[in-house]
């Protein structure tokens, strides 16, 4: 069954999808060469509705366009070894999206500098999350083009916290110790934020680290990890962990924190909106119970969170036929500016690069405050409507390179965390030895001229 040009729901359905041949400087032909093709590699959405969407948006580009078109949908865990295996194969897909900054391929991946300049002069003003997870400034080069991103707010049970005495839920990490360690005294329910090798703990600790006022690097690719703000963000989570959370964090994978809070298992996470979509089909009662808020004011008063993930688009070094190349960036600039679709079937997880493209998801009166898709209250998620005020990236306060990467790919601040608080070693003794591993990849990406700074 089509889910074009709508599928039945209450109101403000996005319009049916419009091509273009041009775009800022850049030209495409209305129809391509007999023969052209592209192919696509990206992720199970976790919205399945999107992916349904997307294969039929796909297929209905190709067919306006005369390109044979194929997309194939893999696990999110599996999309970095599918990239590399490709760039080393020298054969793959055309396009691959990837879920954070793959800087660690740059040498692999093609410059989409003239993508990027075509968005925009055609699209105005981008996302600093999106333009500082697909450019790398100290090379000077577009490595990606990153169409959409999503935001990361904190989710609480409503009930919960009202009866621990935070009406609003928790507003700080002191809350969250305070009430989180009452609710889990009272009722069993513990706070849910991981402490293993997986997206979701790793963003958790660095939302944790920033909020604190620490960072893994500065704005100029310098590393600046062992500090006062580091150290005392790690001692809250071992106090949080000892008062308000259970062992199973340390096994958790990416799906786990939303499973245990829809289980009723979790007072607190930290998560994109899929879970309550999720809920609203097969624990209403959890979905309606659910609150929402812009992550936690650390001891400085910051808030900043990570974005839950990019969809940034790359093209290996592989594809040198010039008419896949040209079908290939006028798909992105297409899916680009038809993105009130996808921000609409994804039920509002994929949010914009260019808000232009969006305008219904942030208009006074639009989906945040009125959404189709049955929230209750109808604007339970306008609060996303500021996610870009507290939204950082990875390599916040600087740029995503292949250095922040790899720290990323390897787990290192959810390992750290965990190691503090089964005790295997000291916050100080933790946050020494990791930032001596941040230390040596940096040097050693700053040697191939990746990574901009002097070193601490």
């Amino acid at each position: 069954m089509s889910v074009f040009p709508t599928v039945a729901v209450s109101q403000g359905e996005p319009p049916e999808p419009e091509f273009t041949t041009e775009y800022g400087e850049m030209s495409f032909p209305s129809q391509f060469p007999d023969g052209t093709s592209i192919s696509l590699t990206q992720w199970s959405h976790f919205v399945p509705l999107y992916d349904e969407w997307f294969q039929e948006y796909a297929q209905r580009w190709g067919e306006a366009h005369n390109v044979e078109v194929s997309v194939n949908m893999i696990n999110l865990a599996d999309l970095t070894s599918t990239l590399s295996a490709s760039i080393a194969a020298g054969e793959g897909a055309t396009i691959f999206e990837m879920s954070a900054p793959p800087t660690a391929f740059i040498d692999g991946l093609q410059s989409l500098a003239d993508v990027n300049e075509a968005a925009a002069a055609a699209f105005g003003e981008r996302t600093g999350t999106c333009e500082r997870s697909s450019y790398l400034p100290v090379t000077d080069m577009w490595y990606g083009f990153c169409h959409g991103w999503v935001p990361d707010p904190g989710d609480y049970r409503r009930s919960l916290w009202e009866d621990a005495g935070f009406p609003e839920g928790p507003q700080t990490y002191q809350d969250l110790l305070e009430g989180g360690t009452k609710i889990y005294q009272d009722t069993g329910i513990a706070v849910g934020v991981g402490m293993s090798p997986e997206i979701d703990s790793e963003f958790y600790a660095r939302a944790l680290i920033w909020s604190h006022g620490g960072s893994i690097q500065d704005e100029n690719g310098n590393v600046t990890f062992n500090s006062p703000e580091v150290l005392e963000a790690v001692r809250f989570q071992k106090e949080l962990f000892e008062n308000a959370m259970t062992p199973e964090v340390f096994a958790w994978n990416a799906a786990s924190n939303n499973q245990t809070f829809i289980g009723g298992r979790a007072s607190y996470i930290q998560n994109s909106i899929s879970f309550y979509r999720s809920a609203q089909e097969s624990a209403p009662e959890i979905a309606a119970d659910a609150g929402f808020r812009p992550g936690l004011k650390g001891p400085g008063g910051d808030v900043k969170m990570p974005s839950h993930v990019w969809f940034i688009y790359v093209i290996p070094n592989y594809v040198t036929d010039p008419d896949k190349l040209a079908a290939a960036k006028k798909f992105m600039l297409d899916l680009e500016n038809n993105y009130a679709n996808a921000s609409y079937y994804s039920k509002f997880y994929n949010f914009p690069a260019f808000p232009s493209r969006s305008e219904q998801l942030f208009a006074e009166g639009g989906w945040l405050d009125n959404d189709p898709w049955d929230a209750q209250p109808p604007d339970k998620l306008n609060l996303l409507k500021t996610a870009e005020e507290w939204t950082a990236w990875l390599g916040y306060p600087g740029y995503a390179n292949p250095a922040i990467s790899e720290v990323y790919e390897s787990h290192l601040l959810s390992s750290m965390m965990a190691d503090v608080v089964r005790g295997q070693k000291t916050p100080e003794e933790a946050v020494e030895d990791t930032n001596a591993e941040i230390e040596e990849i940096f040097a050693k990406w700053r040697e191939r001229g990746m990574v901009g700074g002097g070193g601490n």
